[in-house]
């Protein structure tokens, strides 16, 4: 008869430290406190790539402003979908964050089928950090001078072109896709595993084109191994005022296709710690430092609202899922 007491007491003894527990982490996620102990962005690739390096701007930003840590790790693996999930099932206390690609928000739910995770469900929108200009490029020496030739050698089909990726569904794929249906033409589309090989093959000649991240293309575009035939985006760039942007050069209205960087939490992560991170990011985008360091990315600032971030990925996801349908896009 002893025991029932000891049980009793043990169980509310338990009740007592998971009640603790958890009040310990509501307090910790009030926006009184917060932060008040280590911020983890989580980066869905490797080291080294324009999302980290947005990642550790933002992080060390913010951990100057706080005085508290905030560290970048990279979790790559399944075009960013292992990244993007661990992030899904943490805890939605404003501790564990995603630096998360255009891809990953509003292209991976419509090439795969099974996805670990719901950008929509799943996350809570913060802001966009940044957009990053795609660029059209030829090889240096190709008699293909402007993107109206290209396009007219495409129609004429009196020569194959062919376009590099870095795999079906990345944003190179798809701009290349919106241009072929927008032209009115077909290309050719040659996929490999990685950025840098599909650029090497357009700077040895052996393939005819690709789009590249203006940060990646800038170099060559500059030292003449590579030709810029437009840029993928409404207006002109800055990095190359001289360089038409696709609509411009192909007479193709509306024509854009651009990536995108953004910050975003678990979702049910409470709304006040939200647009604590969302005040933030938009406060630090606009320092001169972070403008400088983003442009040597080939990034333009941006800094949205949380309501602001969840209209862009609702609107790309309803344009690139209309293509990959029509395309017949598939992830390898």
């Amino acid at each position: 008869m002893q025991r029932i007491p000891s049980v009793a007491n043990a169980l509310l003894a338990a009740v007592l430290v998971v009640t603790t527990g958890a009040a310990d982490a509501f307090a910790q996620s009030s926006p009184d406190r917060y932060p008040s102990q280590l911020i983890r962005i989580i980066v869905p690739f490797a080291a080294g790539g324009t999302a980290d390096a947005l990642a550790r701007i933002v992080g060390d930003n913010l951990s100057q402003r706080w005085g508290s840590p905030v560290i970048v790790e990279n979790k790559p693996g399944a075009q960013g979908n292992i990244g993007m999930a661990l992030v899904a099932k943490s805890l939605p206390d404003g501790y564990t964050l995603a630096l998360v690609p255009v891809g990953n928000a509003a292209v991976n739910p419509s090439l795969f089928k099974d996805l670990p995770y719901d950008p929509v469900k799943d996350f809570a929108p913060i802001s966009q950090l940044a957009i990053v200009e795609n660029v059209l490029v030829v090889n240096g020496n190709s008699t293909i001078k402007t993107l109206e030739q290209l396009i007219d050698l495409a129609k004429s089909k009196t020569a194959n072109i062919t376009y590099s990726t870095p795999g079906a569904g990345s944003q190179a794929h798809l701009a290349a896709e919106l241009l072929a249906h927008a032209g009115g033409v077909e290309l050719t589309h040659i996929p490999y595993r990685g950025l840098a090989p599909a650029l090497t093959d357009v700077l040895n000649g052996e393939i005819t084109m690709t789009f590249a991240q203006l940060s990646n293309a800038k170099p060559f575009i500059e030292n003449g191994r590579l030709r810029a035939l437009g840029i993928a985006s409404k207006q002109r760039s800055p990095a190359l005022p001289d360089v038409p942007t696709i609509a411009e050069a192909g007479n193709l209205p509306g024509f854009e296709a651009v990536s995108w960087y953004a910050l975003m939490a678990p979702a049910q992560t409470p709304e006040a710690l939200v647009r604590k991170l969302a005040g933030e990011v938009a406060s630090i985008m606009q320092l001169p430092s972070v403008r400088t360091a983003l442009e040597a990315q080939g990034a333009t600032p941006v800094g949205s609202s949380p309501e602001q971030l969840a209209r862009t990925i609702a609107e790309d996801t309803a344009r690139w899922s209309k293509l990959i349908r029509e395309a017949h896009i598939e992830a390898q």
